[in-house]
């Protein structure tokens, strides 16, 4: 398979390092062709793999034209969009009209009611590309939205869970926390600054059975979740997240009541994006400063230390996964399935820091499924339409490998860690 790699940024530059790594003869990737808008940096990353598989281009990711262009000169079997969610659309339309398949790790954006942000549902994340699973089909192409870590590889923990773990499944609540510090910054952001705006500050979407979706304020209803150790004990909050939009829409006819997502975001990064929200600096919107005509969340970005850049000032752990509530054998049951990362390891293992290196090697599964025929389908389709075993049984040979805990009813963790490995 030839892959079109668009984005060389933090997640970007992972993703080809661990296709190179766990493919190192070729198997199943032929080529790929790393692009980004800054060319050197497309030429650094193909250049550092020491892999004559990988080459660089430079691309513009918001010109449809300049992606078909690009994945026509190459003859690229799929599309892999490792940029910011504001790309998605020109990239994933690209894929569509040039017959590719295409795989994204966010959905495209949301837009919030501008009457009532925070009592009215508005264009939800995803509902652009869900519209366009028609086209897809009769075209008999296949696009995978949400294959990073969350969503992605806790969607195939969803599904994992409900053909092995659970008869019955009533909540699927995603949480997300870590301990990790950057020496020598008070604040740093571990993941895309623009994404992590967006998120963080659009009102959190909740489902639930009986309302639907519903929208709730920013950075509400905190709760101490107990994570696998060294992690331990963190406060999580609402955060918008696509998992929220994508599992209601397989597992409701499955009994599903609940879906939520929730992530650690430190007190004082909280206060740091309301500040930025009060000042206008959240905004995406051009300004106009001294003439030049800015937008004031890429600048916020662009004087931010850049995620990719950190890793070796990074320290600790981050622990992303899936609290499973439901029945089993007519008892209720409830379980943590989880991924833990250390720093330092993901560092030493493929030169990415923690949160981006946890995000990638989803992807590159999932590219290695589709290529061997494994995953196959047309549509749009998120990670829990397709079987989950073939995806587990590779986390461990990726190097990260998943982890469960059973919950005991006071909401503690029993700490009794069940490795999730092949052969199940």
């Amino acid at each position: 398979m030839k892959v079109l790699l668009v984005g060389a940024g933090g997640v970007g530059s992972a993703i080809a390092s661990v296709a190179a790594k766990n493919d190192p003869k070729g198997e199943w990737l032929e080529g790929m062709l790393v692009s980004d808008y800054n060319l050197k940096r497309a030429e650094n990353v193909a250049a550092g793999l020491r892999d004559d598989r990988f080459t660089a281009e430079k691309i513009d990711a918001g010109s449809k034209d300049e992606v078909k262009r690009l994945a026509q000169k190459y003859g690229a079997d799929l599309i892999m969009n490792a940029c910011d969610p504001v790309f998605n659309m020109p990239i994933f339309e690209a894929a569509y009209e040039c017959g590719c398949k295409y795989i994204d790790m966010a959905m495209s954006l949301s837009e919030r009611d501008e009457k009532d942000p925070y009592g009215t549902v508005g264009l939800k994340l995803g509902d652009l590309q869900y519209a366009k699973d028609e086209d897809w089909k009769k075209k008999g192409l296949l696009a995978i939205c949400g294959s990073g870590v969350e969503p992605g590889m806790v969607n195939v923990f969803a599904r994992y869970a409900d053909d092995h773990l659970f008869d019955e499944i009533h909540e699927l609540n995603v949480r997300d926390a870590d301990n990790l510090e950057v020496e020598g910054l008070d604040i740093a952001f571990g993941f895309s600054i623009w994404t992590t705006i967006e998120e963080c500050l659009n009102p959190p979407v909740i489902w639930e059975k009986e309302r639907g979706w519903y929208v709730t304020e920013s950075f509400s209803e905190p709760e101490v979740f107990r994570f696998p150790e060294p992690v331990g004990d963190r406060e999580v909050i609402n955060v918008e997240h696509e998992e929220v939009i994508m599992l209601p829409r397989y597992f409701a006819e499955k009994g599903l009541k609940r879906a939520t997502f929730k992530f650690g975001v430190g007190r004082d990064m909280r206060r740091v994006l309301k500040t930025l929200e009060a000042l206008g600096l959240d905004r995406t919107e051009k300004v106009s400063v001294k003439g030049v005509e800015v937008s004031p969340r890429d600048v916020v970005a662009a004087c931010s230390p850049d995620p990719a850049l950190i890793g070796d000032r990074m320290k600790g752990q981050l622990s992303a996964g899936l609290w499973v509530k439901g029945l089993k054998d007519g008892k209720e049951r409830s379980v943590y399935m989880y991924q833990l990362v250390d720093n330092e390891e993901c560092m030493k293992l493929y030169g990415s820091q923690a949160v981006v290196a946890q995000t990638a090697f989803n992807p590159v599964i999932m590219m290695e499924l589709i290529a061997k025929g494994i995953w196959k389908g047309s549509g749009v389709l998120g990670p829990e339409n397709f079987p989950s075993e073939p995806f587990m049984a590779r986390m461990e040979s990726y190097n990260f490998p998943a982890g469960m805990m059973e919950m005991d009813s006071e909401y503690k963790s029993a700490m009794d860690q069940e490795s999730l490995k092949s052969g199940f």
